[in-house]
């Protein structure tokens, strides 16, 4: 599985004012529509199995559609002028920003899930199921469909039955200029905050919701009976799976009692055992318990992997490090999603990471083809998008803004402008293309098993652990040697292969084979031994992929 992580909002906007803060009107949005079937087999192209489509659920936005009786929220709790789409103001509808026609938004994404799945591919969207936004009420709520919070006892700092905790009788009191927003009594802010004064560094911008934990009494557990709040996330679960999705990305997961996951993923996979669910999950200490408790199917693999090629590709850290990653999680290593980019993440390319697109390829051999664990790529990164825009909200941080409405530069010119595309633009853009469409047709990096090179060659004088990391994949009778190289420079090396890992793979101590690089296409014939090392050239910043059919 390779999962393509897109806003709407920005993909397809072709206005290129971009003017900083920027309203709707000046700067424009991308729309759900944008998504015809030209561009959905790009995406298919580059070797995508899924698409997440990022904020399309309706979130707080400054912006209002008074025509159509939707009123902008409150500017002291939003987030930038387009707002953050993980402050969901109504669970049961699509941002009216990203529709052609307002009035028709949900049949734009019943229609743009249709198109995907007739494109090959897999349509992902968001569940934000910690935290809401501060003026959360939905207008598109099915019949009998009561709101959140409708029947709290906003008297009672906690309740199993309540939808959200409270501080009775104390005013919201937020530690900036709210701009006139009240909230009496005020409620628990998104990222636990049990006070009723928020600084600008907390999720100011929205509620907490109560999963039956009471965090002020011990965090003591109320789930029987069950939770109202576990019965309506449930229902805006199978809400959205009956809207023909195949997966939900989950956000913030482990800040959710894994009771709740065990419960709710039970009961959605009953009626659509297809859907596959996504954990965005930072504590390794609790991967195990999300996954064999909670039942998720994937996990963000950010603490181990992600961090760790971050700081290879930075030259703060050794490639050698690579292999502590895999042992951490390889009980679960399938189960975890590998990534080199996403909205949460600075771009690549931007000064604060590598300050070069370049750079991330080797890093992409290894969290693309290491194991079998899926793969998710950012919009633009195979563009080298730089991230160094001050587009509001978000300033000039080196990530994609989700705040603002804005145009990305790269993206825009890869997809719809036409022009044709720079020399290094096109090269990255192939070799993400090469690399992803790779992990999908060949076997052995698809589902094939691993075998880890580096421990025979960390004193190998004509290898460098320390920018270099090689492994095998093999499935049936082909098997596969990648090579990644992080240095500046090409280098002649020779890897030590060990008895032990030719016995692992079921290969010959001793075969000469016709190799071919995947990447380049180059062929040539060598003789792989447990006597002899492998000798090979590989290119700065990149790797080879060379393949061979086992006798």
């Amino acid at each position: 599985m390779t999962i393509y992580q897109v806003l709407p909002r920005l993909f397809g906007n072709r206005n290129r004012t971009r003017k900083p803060h920027g309203s709707l009107l000046e700067n424009g949005c991308g729309k759900l529509n944008d998504f015809n079937l030209k561009i959905l087999r790009e995406i298919k192209k580059l070797g995508a199995t899924h698409i997440w489509y990022t904020g399309v659920i309706e979130h707080a936005t400054q912006t209002g559609y008074p025509e159509h009786n939707i009123a902008p929220d409150h500017a002291g709790v939003v987030k930038g002028i387009a707002g953050s789409p993980y402050a969901i103001k109504d669970y049961y509808d699509i941002a009216p920003d990203l529709a052609t026609h307002v009035p028709k938004r949900m049949q734009e994404f019943e229609a743009l899930v249709e198109r995907t799945h007739k494109a090959g591919l897999g349509a992902i969207v968001d569940f934000v199921p910690n935290h809401v936004a501060r003026q959360y009420g939905s207008d598109s709520k099915l019949f009998g469909v009561e709101d959140l919070g409708a029947a709290d006892r906003t008297d009672w700092a906690f309740s199993q039955q309540n939808n959200f905790y409270y501080m009775p009788n104390q005013p919201f009191t937020p530690q900036f200029d709210a701009q006139g927003y009240t909230e009496c009594p005020a409620r628990a802010t998104g990222n636990d905050l049990f006070s009723p004064s928020p600084t600008r560094n907390d999720w100011y911008e929205t509620v907490k919701l109560n999963y039956g934990v009471d965090y002020l009494g011990g965090r003591a557990k109320y789930f029987d009976p069950t939770p109202d709040t576990w019965l309506k996330m449930r229902n805006i679960l199978l809400f959205w799976a009956a809207k023909g999705v195949d997966g939900f990305r989950c956000d913030m997961a482990e800040m959710v009692p894994v009771e709740f996951w065990s419960w709710a993923i039970e009961q959605v996979k009953r009626q659509f055992p297809h859907i596959i669910f996504i954990a965005e999950v930072y504590n390794p200490a609790e991967y195990r318990n999300y996954i064999f408790n909670g039942k998720f199917d994937y996990l963000y693999d950010k603490v181990g992997l992600y961090d760790s090629l971050r700081a290879i590709v930075r030259n703060e850290a050794s490639a050698a490090c690579i292999t502590q990653c895999w042992q951490a999680v390889s009980d679960i290593q399938p189960r975890m999603l590998n990534f080199l980019e996403n909205h949460d993440e600075q771009r690549i390319a931007s000064d604060f990471f590598a300050g070069n697109a370049e750079r991330g390829k080797p890093a992409l051999l290894v969290s693309a083809l290491m194991t079998a664990s899926p793969f998710m790529l950012y919009f633009g990164q195979e563009t080298g998008e730089h991230g160094m825009d001050s587009e509001g909200f978000s300033g000039r941080d080196g990530r994609t803004t989700i705040f603002d409405y804005w145009t990305v530069e790269s993206v825009y010119k890869q997809y719809f402008s036409g022009e044709e595309k720079k020399p290094e633009t096109q090269h990255l853009y192939d070799f993400y293309q090469r690399v992803l469409s790779l992990k999908e047709k060949e076997k052995a990096l698809a589902e094939g098993i691993f075998y880890d090179l580096m421990w025979v060659n960390y004193q190998n004088p004509q290898f460098n652990p320390d920018r270099q990391f090689a492994f095998f994949r093999q499935y049936e009778n082909d098997t596969i040697l990648i090579i990644a190289n992080f240095a500046d420079q090409a280098a002649d090396i020779a890897v030590n292969i060990p008895a032990h890992a030719l016995e692992f793979l079921n290969l010959p101590l001793q075969q000469s084979a016709t190799y071919s690089d995947l990447l380049s296409g180059a062929t040539f014939r060598q003789e792989l031994s447990a006597e002899k090392p492998f000798e090979a050239t590989i290119p700065a910043l990149g790797g080879v992929i060379f393949k061979f059919k086992n006798p």
